[in-house]
């Protein structure tokens, strides 16, 4: 476990602290559509992604939910952290979008490495600042972006977190994080179709030129 510590965090992290997230990490495996954060939900630990891509959430009164962003392997989330240091509710929704990995970290070892770790510092505050650069693009593309322009974008972004042109996922699924209709999507995906832009296939998408 700790080589595969080093691989993600090596960089970030001075010996004492990787060895001290490995003493004190609880490993956690979860597959793909498994949720590990609802909302409303007080929060004991903070995520240290091993390996995998979950996707973060915010969800209204009605359950109608909107992606605000995805964490990759070596990242963890902003909001987890404030609601951890503030013993407050999460705010958002966390789903596994693939197959992943995590190292739970305890709430008190958190905040203890506040003080003892300047590299620890530096990982919260570059996280936090990522997560909220993040949540702006995503301010951003709702503001000002027409839904073809977020339709392509989210297309993008899934083929990258996949590492594959061929993506899956259902018309369903890219209304949910969108924030819009399947007929809105269907129409649109049908469009970039026709372009040759994409190929639509049973619950998947294979991309053939959206750059």
């Amino acid at each position: 476990m700790l080589e595969e510590i080093k691989k993600n965090y090596g960089h970030l992290f001075e010996e004492e602290l990787l060895q001290e997230i490995k003493d004190i990490g609880v490993l956690k495996t979860v597959s793909a559509g498994d949720e590990l954060i609802r909302t409303g939900q007080y929060l004991s630990a903070m995520p240290l992604l091993i390996d995998g891509v979950i996707k973060v959430m915010r969800e209204d009164e009605d359950g109608f939910e909107l992606m605000l962003y995805f964490l990759e392997k070596g990242e963890t989330c902003a909001m987890t952290l404030s609601c951890c240091t503030g013993s407050a509710v999460s705010e958002i929704r966390a789903v596994a979008e693939t197959d992943s990995k995590l190292l739970m970290i305890p709430v008190e070892k958190m905040e203890e490495w506040l003080g003892k770790y300047k590299s620890w510092r530096n990982f919260i505050f570059d996280s936090y600042h990522q997560r909220l650069m993040e949540v702006l693009a995503t301010i951003d593309n709702i503001a000002f972006k027409k839904m073809d322009e977020r339709l392509l974008e989210y297309l993008k972004n899934k083929s990258k977190y996949y590492k594959d042109s061929e993506i899956k996922v259902t018309h369903q699924d890219i209304a949910f994080d969108l924030h819009t209709s399947r007929v809105v999507v269907s129409r649109l995906l049908k469009q970039l179709e026709k372009t040759n832009r994409i190929k639509l296939n049973r619950n998947s998408i294979k991309l053939i030129d959206i750059d």
